[in-house]
């Protein structure tokens, strides 16, 4: 008589790649879990697709500029809210990127999808950069706030530079420079279509386009910060010796954390270029290099989300300000970041988001 066959349970399946990585949307180093936080994200997106429908072009070409910064400021974030590295040189890598763009695409042209070509290679360089000054600065032992001095005197080192580009000898190409006049002329972003090539330089379609360009990124950052490397970075910014006694190498994540950064401001900078075709010095100037400090500051630096609606409530207010009274502008900017330090360190818009969460689970019991 043959021994009765047990069956074993089948194993449970290894998850896939992908799912770990969606899995990674929600995580320690983010707020917002669960479905409500996850349905409340998607009726913001469907009134940010509606919008257009209900308003005009002039209004949705300014909100397209709006989201244009996001991306920079999302940068930052990562940099200083979740490596503790407060950077000056975002608007640099910001302004070289755009000056790239400029430089390439009057020289290719924007037929044939090429100004997407040109994106791709000046968010490149201005990468390269900040992963230069990163691997300078974090492997020469740099820290706190001379990492702010460095990277400050690079962003003003380069506006000089390019201010004093005006003569006919400054050129690449067929692009001059202009000096402190700036480069102008360059095509905006364009996609490839039958009948001919769409532009996206103003309206509905550069909205929507923007629109999808930022979820892709807030999502992805989501899930970098929630992986291995995002615990790292903040383990970092908490106790950088400690980390480093753990036997990871903190210089390296601190240059690939400068780096992404370098690229989201580089995106930026090439957004903002297409957008408004044109490009100048004062984009890299200390008004400039200030201001998305206030922005990420006021938002909340170790949020991404805070950071980002921060960011768009921030910027829609200095316009505001900008256009009915532009005396005041910068002094309410400052005084908003004063305020914010001494009283809400965490940031305004990310002590409200964690304030509410404390209502509403004070109201569930």
């Amino acid at each position: 008589m043959s021994d009765p066959v047990i069956s074993e349970p089948n194993p449970a399946p290894y998850p896939s790649a992908l799912a770990i990585w969606l899995a990674r949307l929600e995580g320690p180093q983010t707020m917002g879990r669960g479905p409500g936080f996850w349905v409340a994200m998607a009726l913001l997106l469907l009134a940010a697709c509606i919008f257009p429908a209900f308003s005009n072009d002039f209004t949705v070409g300014n909100i397209a500029y709006f989201m244009v910064w996001t991306f920079m400021a999302m940068g930052l974030g990562v940099v200083w809210g979740y490596c503790g590295s407060l950077s000056f040189g975002q608007t640099a890598f910001f302004g070289l990127a755009g000056y790239a763009y400029g430089v390439i695409t009057i020289n290719l042209g924007s037929s044939f999808g090429l100004t997407w070509l040109a994106l791709f290679l000046a968010v490149l360089i201005g990468t390269g950069f900040a992963l230069l000054i990163g691997y300078f600065m974090f492997y020469g032992r740099i820290k706190g706030v001379f990492i702010g001095i460095v990277t400050l005197s690079v962003t003003l080192v380069l506006e000089t530079f390019m201010a004093q580009t005006a003569g006919p000898q400054w050129r690449i190409g067929d692009a001059r420079l202009n000096g402190f006049n700036g480069m102008s002329g360059m095509p905006p972003l364009t996609i490839p279509w039958f009948g001919g090539d769409i532009l996206l330089y103003a309206g509905a379609t550069l909205y929507y386009v923007l629109v999808g360009m930022v979820v892709l990124c807030y999502l992805g950052l989501r899930m970098i910060l929630n992986a291995p490397f995002g615990n790292v970075l903040v383990a970092i910014r908490e106790n950088p010796e400690r980390t480093e006694m753990l036997g990871y190498d903190i210089r390296l994540y601190q240059t690939l954390a400068f780096g992404l950064g370098g690229a989201l401001a580089a995106l930026s900078g090439v957004l903002y270029t297409a957008w408004g075709q044109y490009i100048t010095p004062s984009s890299m100037g200390l008004t400039a290099a200030a201001l998305p400090i206030v922005w990420v500051a006021v938002g909340g630096r170790r949020d991404i989300t805070a950071t980002l609606l921060g960011t768009l409530i921030v910027i829609a207010g200095f316009q505001y300000l900008t256009i009915y009274g532009s005396q005041y502008a910068l002094v309410v900017m400052g005084a908003l970041l004063v305020f914010t330090v001494l009283v809400t360190p965490d940031g305004l818009v990310a002590t409200a988001i964690t304030q509410i969460g404390k209502i509403k689970e004070r109201t569930l019991r």
